[in-house]
């Protein structure tokens, strides 16, 4: 949630207008329970949704999320109907599986590091060109960053920031 890379996507997101909620999953910081390898952290994010949906009904809700967060994510936010855009950053597509986007059918952006440590950037250009048979999506790789965008955070937000600006005037 104090991380740089979400830190900077939160303002992308506040730029464009939108109410953002940064959470942490269970065992993190000064969150409470522990890690559950991805059960216990889905229904984490179903709750932020559902809390963000109930207090701001008239928002518009783009799901956004960082490594883990953004597999835990992509996943909710393809499965609620309330969730008009996705962003993966940082996607880990060498730790987890990320087959289940291949059917997703809104707009998705995934901004990722040249030399991401945890996410082949040939093996996330495969999943996209499958991703793109049903629904948009843009790939944007940001030359000579790594896992946590070191000297390259403003090329994140810019990333976003010009995706968002498209996709939130249609």
């Amino acid at each position: 949630m104090h991380n740089k890379v979400v830190f900077r996507a939160a303002a992308a997101l506040n730029d464009a207008g939108l109410i953002t909620l940064r959470i942490n999953f269970r065992g993190v910081g000064q969150s409470t329970g522990t890690h559950d390898y991805g059960t216990g952290e889905l229904e984490d994010a179903k709750t932020g949704l559902e809390y963000l949906a109930r207090e701001y009904p008239q928002q518009p809700i783009v799901v956004c999320g960082f490594s883990f967060g953004a597999r835990m994510g992509m996943e909710v936010g393809l499965e609620d109907e309330r969730v008009k855009q996705l962003i993966s950053i940082g996607t880990p597509i060498d730790k987890y599986d990320f087959e289940f986007l291949e059917n997703c059918c809104k707009p998705l952006l995934l901004v990722h590091g040249e030399h991401d440590e945890f996410g082949d950037v040939n093996e996330l250009r495969k999943l996209v060109e499958k991703i793109a048979q049903n629904c948009p999506v843009k790939l944007v790789v940001v030359p000579n960053a790594g896992h946590f965008f070191e000297g390259a955070l403003d090329q994140l937000k810019q990333a976003i920031n010009e995706w968002l600006s498209l996709q939130l005037a249609t």
